[in-house]
């Protein structure tokens, strides 16, 4: 029983070293140390980005709803753009100013200019 624990005279690792701490101890551990390193760093940032990504979502969020806010404004905006700039509404206005304006009744003409010759 005692040649399955050993492997080429030397020991594997076990619980009980763990828990003990001498397992820090070990040369194969101590090898591995900067591998472990590189990792809890590797897990940082991966940590940090996900966090990260996660705020620029709400941002983007947070700004798709302003847009859609001021479109529908735009919108409202323009209609009663529209609705105050049709004829009648601009004929109340004047006469509500009473600003002494009248609406024309006859449709404009066109002003014709005949061409001279200079001599």
């Amino acid at each position: 029983m005692a040649e399955k624990n050993k492997t080429n005279g030397k020991s594997r690792p076990r619980v009980s070293s763990f828990l003990r701490g001498t397992i820090l101890t070990n040369e194969k551990v101590t090898r591995q140390f900067p591998f472990l390193v590189f990792l809890v760093f590797l897990g940082l940032v991966s940590i940090t980005n996900g966090y990260r990504s996660e705020k620029v979502i709400r941002e983007i969020e947070v700004l798709q709803d302003t847009i859609d806010d001021l479109r529908s404004q735009s919108i409202t905006n323009s209609a009663k753009l529209m609705h105050m700039s049709k004829p009648s509404e601009v004929v109340r206005k004047v006469e509500q100013a009473g600003l002494g304006l009248r609406e024309q009744v006859r449709a404009p003409g066109k002003i014709v200019v005949s061409k001279r010759r200079k001599k």
